[in-house]
């Protein structure tokens, strides 16, 4: 298989959706899919084995839910717009709105749609900020002072909760159990006296219950408790790492070996601005499988560059234990979570293709993009 493509195992994507019903059955919870974080439609089949809805926050995501995963969408947007909200009604099971101002003015469009389909009724949520998180990049941090996000408890009445069938609340990102539980009890100190009006409490994603290490059994046992502190809640958890988290790799290879001022630079036929943006926003080092520690015998140290023309898209730190040459392959690690789903075509870069790898061994190519794609997306 040429280079680059991300690759998907089968076996791998099984592991995670194993544990994530195992958690959703044992716990009562009902765990859905974020596309925000993991969209690969072309994988829903073995998705809609373990699970029975998705999260979106725009309309096309709406309707991929709708139309590829085969059931409609709860959706959240930080605002909807009025010509789009005929479209996310169509393809949502349930609508939750970010700000008191687009409850009001949107929720009687909501009540008539309700009233003029056969379909099952549209379901009206607000999104809740509990002033709370334990996220320390503030890149992702939803409740940070003075966040666009939900609304605060201050700020709420009981006539606006007569306009929602349940709240919804995100803080989390790649968080434990022990970040779940601190959570809720400013969730509970500052909205649970409106708990008793409602049906359902979705208490978003970031639960990376797929992580080596993450404490499931704990998990279960706090959503237990809430739930029987609060039998009328349906509880609904939307992760999106936490499916695609180690199911694969992005397979690139190195096309040249540069050195400036001691500094050798492997230059990659990918980039990490285009393929791989969180390595630069947030920042983090990917793990390569091939890279060895700096203290390991004869190693040598690298720069990874990027193929596009931002001076910036490399990273550094890397070593291995022999002198890169071109044509070496080298695989960047959990690669299928919030990347897939933010590559671009700056500078005219395909993405690289999508390969799945089944559980027979077999490579199965999804996806291979062409001139015409990225020609498409100019008109």
């Amino acid at each position: 298989m040429n280079t680059p493509y991300y690759l998907i195992e089968e076996r791998l994507l099984r592991r995670n959706l194993e544990l994530i019903r195992r958690v959703a059955d044992a716990s009562g919870a009902e765990i859905i899919l974020a596309f925000k974080a993991y969209a690969l439609w072309r994988t829903f089949p073995i998705l809609r084995e373990y699970i029975s809805s998705t999260t979106a926050s725009s309309p096309w995501e709406a309707r991929l839910a709708l139309e590829e995963f085969g059931a409609r969408a709860h959706t959240f947007s930080p605002a909807y717009t009025e010509a789009d909200f005929p479209e996310l009604l169509r393809c949502s099971s349930h609508i939750t709105f970010n700000s008191l101002s687009q409850l009001r003015r949107l929720r009687p469009l909501v009540s008539s749609y309700n009233m003029s389909h056969l379909c099952e009724p549209v379901s009206v949520g607000l999104r809740i900020n509990p002033e709370h998180s334990h996220i320390e990049t503030a890149l992702y941090d939803p409740c940070a002072p003075g966040s666009r996000f939900g609304v605060l408890s201050s700020d709420l009445t009981d006539d606006d909760v007569a306009l929602v069938d349940g709240f919804h609340c995100h803080c989390h990102c790649e968080s434990s159990a022990e970040d779940l539980e601190d959570n809720l009890r400013y969730i509970e100190e500052k909205f649970s006296r409106w708990f008793p009006r409602l049906k359902w409490l979705n208490l978003g994603g970031g639960h990376l219950m797929t992580r080596e290490g993450y404490d499931t059994e704990r998990l279960i046992r706090i959503l237990r408790g809430l739930q029987e502190r609060w039998p009328r809640l349906h509880l609904i958890l939307e992760p999106g790492s936490a499916f695609g988290w180690q199911t694969g790799p992005l397979v690139a290879s190195v096309v040249d070996v540069v050195e400036n001022g001691g500094i050798r630079t492997a230059i990659l036929d990918v980039s990490f601005t285009c393929h791989m943006p969180d390595c630069l926003e947030m920042p983090y080092k990917p793990q390569v499988r091939e890279e060895v520690t700096p203290d390991a015998p004869g190693a040598r140290p690298y720069r990874l560059g990027g193929n596009s023309c931002l001076s910036g898209d490399f990273m550094e730190g890397f070593f291995f234990d022999r002198d890169l040459r071109v044509g070496d392959r080298l695989h960047f690690e959990d690669m299928n979570h919030y990347t897939t789903v933010k590559t671009t075509m700056f500078n005219g870069i395909p993405h690289p293709a999508l390969v799945l790898r089944r559980l027979d061994g077999r490579d199965e190519l999804l996806r291979r993009f062409s001139y015409e794609d990225y020609r498409d997306r100019m008109d």
